[in-house]
């Protein structure tokens, strides 16, 4: 009788195996071209990702990689050193990558057309190289947000118009989480995986695979300074959550680091309008889309308060859109107020005409 022989560690070797861009052909469960190619283009952001992290292990001992750099981004803030860095690396790594003809970043006024690529390069990066940069200095977590999006037409006058579409065109978007380890997040409408950088071997490796956003959540992240620059309804949230016990105040600043808590235990996250910016801080594009892409293949949602973040279409490549997202009913409950002083407002009105 001949024994069919059988690795006695079968199992942790397929975990240890299952590497980025393998994950993504399982999922489109393709070797084609088009699979081929996503496979190609998350292969490209780990690698930037992997220098990032690099870069922020050894921040401190890292010359001019700590503090501003004296000038401003195109939204008016301050650049970061880090951001610029990390701008550079996602610009240097796609360059030679064929596949990408423009590269969008909220760090840069234009897109960044690579003309080598562009005859055959079908494809568009759009990113926000370092979510929460203002948390670098002070050795805390920060994030890379990013989303491809397909060409549409050959964009000869290098306006970039045909990403003034709804998120529902993006083909893949995620994040890279730097904390105590480094995690990759992403979906390309199959569910949403996590991977974690093991440095031994230099590879992005499955850690959890179809991640669930819990329904409801105990935490809720919103920047409580500017409780007072809210309208009323996200006011009386505010004030619900206080009243009633189960709930938890968690805010790092950085979007990337306060959405991956709500990921994996549920809640909500708020960035919303103020009487100064009634669009609120977040960029659509860069931030806002990408992540409402991976709360709804998650089984959770993202809004402004009044239409889902996914269906927004933008009119200018710097859009910036209130955000709520997190865990179903945490979202319709903060919409809920939302709708309450709408309807206050339209009977006010009415009595008032």
């Amino acid at each position: 009788m001949v024994e069919t022989y059988q690795p006695s560690h079968e199992a942790t070797l397929d975990r240890d195996s299952m590497t980025l861009s393998r994950h993504v052909l399982q999922q489109l469960q393709s070797f084609g071209p088009d699979a081929q190619d996503l496979s190609a283009l998350m292969s490209r952001i780990a690698l930037a990702g992997k220098l990032i992290a690099r870069r922020l292990s050894r921040a401190g001992l890292v010359e001019d990689a700590l503090g501003f750099t004296g000038r401003e981004n195109v939204q008016g803030e301050s650049v970061k050193k880090m951001d610029v860095y990390a701008n550079d690396v996602f610009i240097s790594v796609f360059k030679q990558s064929g596949l990408v003809c423009r590269l969008a970043s909220e760090e840069m006024e234009e897109p960044f057309y690579i003309p080598e690529n562009c005859p055959i390069g079908r494809y568009t990066l759009l990113y926000d190289p370092i979510d929460g940069s203002s948390n670098v200095d002070i050795n805390l977590n920060v994030g890379s947000i990013f989303a491809i999006r397909q060409q549409q037409g050959n964009d000869e006058g290098q306006t970039g118009k045909d990403l003034l579409q709804s998120g529902r065109e993006q083909l893949a978007a995620g994040y890279i989480l730097y904390g105590p380890s480094t995690v990759l997040v992403y979906t390309i409408g199959t569910g949403v995986h996590a991977f974690t950088l093991d440095p031994s071997l230099g590879e992005f490796i499955l850690s959890e695979e179809n991640i669930t956003i819990p329904r409801h959540g105990p935490v809720y992240s919103v920047n409580e300074g500017n409780f007072w620059q809210w309208d009323d309804s996200i006011r009386d949230y505010i004030r619900y959550v206080h009243r009633h016990e189960g709930y938890s105040a968690r805010y790092s600043g950085a979007l990337v680091g306060d959405f991956h808590r709500i990921l994996t235990q549920g809640g909500v996250f708020l960035y919303p309008g103020t009487v100064e910016k009634p669009d609120g801080k977040l960029r659509l594009l860069y931030e806002s889309a990408p992540l409402a892409f991976l709360a709804e293949q998650a089984g959770g949602r993202a809004t402004t308060g009044s239409q889902n973040i996914v269906d927004v279409i933008p009119d200018r490549l710097h859009m910036r859109t209130p955000l709520i997202l997190g865990s179903t009913e945490d979202v319709a409950l903060v919409e809920s107020f939302i709708q309450d002083r709408f309807r206050e407002r339209e009977a006010a009105m009415t009595i008032v005409g």
